[in-house]
């Protein structure tokens, strides 16, 4: 029996994972592909927005959410079970996509695919890592442990140890491929710089590709044929001797509120909350009066994009939705109330 081959998207809050994998849909050419999308927070926001992607093969069926916490976390509860199902199904898919969040580390869902349930029916065609080059490019992960300590010196919004630099080891460490993505917002020098830099960590023969918007050829980013969970070993983890690891660091909760009149007015009230709150990442939707398209809001830092994906459903609530992410300790109240909205 042919095994169905599975990629797995990982990579760091606001990276593109999401865009990469509506482009994949895409460009699917009729292939059935199924996928598995982790969401970070509340509300099913990724999973919306690959179902807005407009391509008529990817059903209400083939996109399943696992929103009980981190992927990683749940991979015997969560995972297992709702891969066996997809696997099992009369037509099962040519192929399947696994999107992590953010704080997920790539080598326990490689893992699994070892297990007996399900080792005979797939493979890990590949472990794809998405780098968001801007981020990199201005030093928000670093190799080396003295300028990291410099950098939070010198940074007093910063009061606490950051754990993100080994997921982003281990998210480098385990990847088949790595796409550099957003190089659009980088100067070519810097990107250049950052390519070498990157490359010098990456186990060989991993390859590593730039992008924009998640623009990844599928000929390039499936059909890898890695067979990663035959090869666990030569995809060395920080926390291959923890038994778990901590997401303690991290908080998230939505903001509900109803349509936006003023658009520029709501703009401005985003990009000032993010300044003031340190959050990393606003994903969500944005209810505008007298249009019928419903406008995505993708924020990572202080860089936000706007646009509109798809008409809102029939039965479906016309109002304002976004996912907050940042640190713990996010004043909640005062994020709520300076976007209008409520927890």
């Amino acid at each position: 029996m042919r095994r169905i081959p599975a990629t797995i998207v990982t990579g760091f809050l606001g990276a593109g994972k999401t865009s990469l994998v509506r482009h994949l849909i895409g460009a699917a050419d009729g292939s059935r592909l199924a996928i598995i999308v982790n969401e970070f927070g509340e509300l099913g926001i990724d999973r919306e927005l690959l179902l807005g992607c407009g391509d008529e093969s990817c059903t209400d069926d083939d996109i399943v959410e696992l929103a009980n916490g981190c992927i990683c976390c749940t991979v015997a509860d969560d995972f297992l079970p709702t891969l066996s199902k997809l696997v099992e199904r009369p037509e099962p898919p040519d192929h399947i996509l696994i999107e992590t969040s953010g704080l997920a580390l790539p080598k326990p869902l490689v893992q699994a695919f070892a297990w007996p349930e399900i080792r005979t029916a797939t493979t890990v065609d590949g472990v794809l890592t998405v780098i968001d080059a801007a981020a990199v490019a201005a030093g928000r992960f670093a190799a080396d442990p003295a300028a990291v300590a410099a950098q939070r010196a010198a940074d007093p919004s910063i009061e606490h140890d950051n754990p993100l630099e080994e997921v982003f080891g281990d998210q480098l460490a385990c990847a088949d491929l790595v796409i550099l993505n957003k190089t659009d917002l980088v100067a070519p020098a810097v990107l250049a710089a950052l390519e070498a830099a990157i490359a010098a960590r990456l186990r060989p023969g991993v390859r590593l590709i730039a992008a924009r918007d998640g623009k990844v050829a599928p000929q390039v980013a499936l059909g890898i044929v890695a067979a990663a969970e035959d090869d666990l070993a030569a995809r060395p983890s920080v926390h291959a001797l923890e038994d778990e690891h901590d997401h303690d660091d991290f908080d998230s909760f939505v903001v509900r509120a109803g349509a936006v009149g003023d658009g520029d007015a709501f703009r401005r009230q985003l990009a000032a909350a993010i300044r003031a709150h340190d959050i990393l990442r606003v994903k969500g939707f944005v209810h505008i009066p007298g249009r019928e398209r419903r406008q995505v809001v993708q924020a990572v830092g202080d860089r936000v994009q706007y646009y509109f994906d798809r008409p809102w459903g029939a039965a479906e609530p016309r109002a304002t939705r976004l996912v907050v992410i940042g640190k713990k300790g996010l004043d909640r109240a005062a994020i709520a109330a300076a976007l209008g909205g409520w927890r």
